[in-house]
């Protein structure tokens, strides 16, 4: 059974996916998310306590925010004449005019950190270009620095007219702590909680030092708060996710470096595990899988059917939501409340218990007949599973750099540089060879590249043989070009990764 949750007014999406999964909530954003968790359960990384959920208090630093995104005065005084103090002056006095944390309390404090206004600066615009979203028209609260380290974490938050805060769950809506759960639930969570630690938190950086300069004394919520739902208590995805972060880790790379590759491979996993429950929630038994056009400069027939894979991927958590409410009405309780002597109250009953719904806009719950009341829950939770839930697929995908329209009016798996550099990265320890590495992507994340692992679709006569093996063809060529492959002969190629030194721990 779903645990109330009271943010929602009815909970269908949540007994799928868990509370919850955000269009908004892009993988990066869901990883910053993560990391604020883990600040706050450093000392038991990425353990569930025995009784209870998940807690943490996470850093404001308003203070930083204000400094690096609410504060476009700072270039206009450097460029003036004048020393250094009137120049300190004239930027509080413009400053205070915006910031919600009022400079003239910490000024004389950044005077001390920097030896000029001008190296204070050069210290904002070098943080700024840092930034996620570096162009974004965002407000300056929803706008985050590059996680260097502790001092540069912090939470959304909305700041009201009168320059109060309060937690937004617009860009972290929970995403990051069901990334916190599943990583915390797979089988080797031990070993990547203690090194994330280790590596995020118990080395500081040059980098996090400048953050913690601006910021000073970190910032936390008043409050503590608990994570949401995960409705799994295990699943492969889980230890698929965690052993990738744990390969992404082990890399001869500085966090920093491969931190752009653990949310790539994040992404696709969160993806994954949106239309794994999907699938399992019709009742599917056909793997999910992700068949990939190579682009090249000719039209290729694998075209057409990666695009029919990407609609009907599309819609799939819509099939899953009318799955849900129809296996519902097979269940022994409501074959019984519909048998006793008050179906009507009953049902009703049942109903507010199960999906939480105590109340209709238009009618008591005990006015509607039960599959009125079932079509009228159906037709609401499609309607609010369309504003956001039912567009991950396609918002995500565009994000890791898994779908494109290039060179077609329609959209379909089309993976990036980006992104076969990070599954390069995941997924070769040293070197591999080529058809292996095919292998294993299918294995891992269901993606069809080749022949072999598009066997299906040939045998169905949707593709030809020749079609899928000039496919895999162009991205060989295309992962030579990245400098990823190392041809021996015309039949012999092997992926290599280039952050694995042999013996590199």
């Amino acid at each position: 059974m779903t645990p109330t949750i009271k943010e929602v007014s009815f909970v269908v999406d949540e007994q799928i996916w868990g509370h919850r999964l955000y269009d908004e909530q892009l993988p990066h954003l869901a990883v910053l998310e993560f990391f604020n968790v883990l600040q706050s359960n450093l000392s038991n990384p990425l353990r569930e306590p025995a009784q209870g959920r998940v807690r943490y208090r996470p850093q404001h630093q308003v203070r930083l925010r204000n400094i690096l995104f609410n504060n476009p005065y700072i270039e206009v005084v450097r460029s003036t004449t004048g020393s250094d103090e009137a120049k300190w002056a004239r930027w509080v006095e413009l400053f205070r005019e915006d910031a919600t944390d009022p400079p003239e309390r910490y000024v004389n404090e950044l005077k001390r950190r920097f030896t000029s206004f001008d190296d204070f600066a050069r210290a904002v615009e070098l943080l700024r270009t840092s930034a996620f979203e570096g162009q974004s028209n965002k407000r300056w609260s929803s706008r985050f620095v590059f996680p260097f380290g502790p001092a540069a974490l912090y939470e959304d938050l909305r700041f009201d007219a009168s320059g109060n805060a309060s937690n937004d769950r617009r860009f972290f809506a929970r995403t990051g702590e069901l990334l916190y759960l599943m990583l915390s639930r797979a089988v080797r969570s031990p070993q990547l909680g203690a090194e994330l630690v280790r590596r995020m938190f118990q080395s500081e950086s040059q980098m996090d030092r400048l953050v913690a300069s601006l910021q000073g004394p970190p910032h936390l919520a008043d409050k503590e708060k608990e994570v949401g739902y995960l409705p799994l208590a295990s699943a492969p995805r889980f230890d698929r996710l965690c052993d990738d972060w744990l390969a992404v880790l082990s890399r001869d790379m500085p966090l920093y470096d491969g931190l752009d590759h653990l949310i790539t491979i994040t992404g696709l996993n969160l993806l994954l595990y949106f239309l794994e429950q999907a699938r399992d929630a019709i009742g599917a038994e056909e793997p999910v899988e992700l068949l990939c056009e190579i682009v090249s400069k000719q039209r290729t027939k694998v075209r057409a059917l990666s695009i029919a894979g990407f609609q009907t991927n599309q819609g799939m958590s819509v099939r899953a939501i009318e799955a849900l409410i129809k296996r519902f009405q097979t269940t022994p309780a409501w074959l019984e409340a519909l048998a006793s002597e008050d179906p009507t109250g009953n049902c009703a009953a049942l109903v507010r218990e199960h999906f939480q719904y105590e109340k209709d806009d238009e009618v008591p719950l005990t006015n509607m007949a039960p599959t009125e009341l079932l079509g009228r829950l159906l037709e609401r939770a499609l309607n609010r599973h369309e504003q956001h839930v039912a567009r991950i697929h396609g918002t995500w995908s565009r994000a890791l750099g898994l779908s494109s329209r290039r060179l077609s009016r329609r959209v379909r798996y089309a993976p990036s540089d980006r992104l076969l550099k990070a599954l390069v990265v995941t997924v070769v320890d040293d070197t591999m060879e080529y058809s292996q590495f095919l292998a294993e992507i299918y294995r891992r994340y269901g993606i069809v590249v080749g022949h072999v692992e598009g066997a299906r679709y040939i045998e169905s006569h949707q593709v030809d043989q020749a079609a899928l093996m000039d496919n895999a063809a162009h991205l060989e060529t295309r992962l030579l070009g990245l400098g990823l492959v190392r041809r021996l002969s015309d039949s012999c190629a092997f992926v290599e990764n280039p952050f694995t030194r042999r013996g590199a721990q």
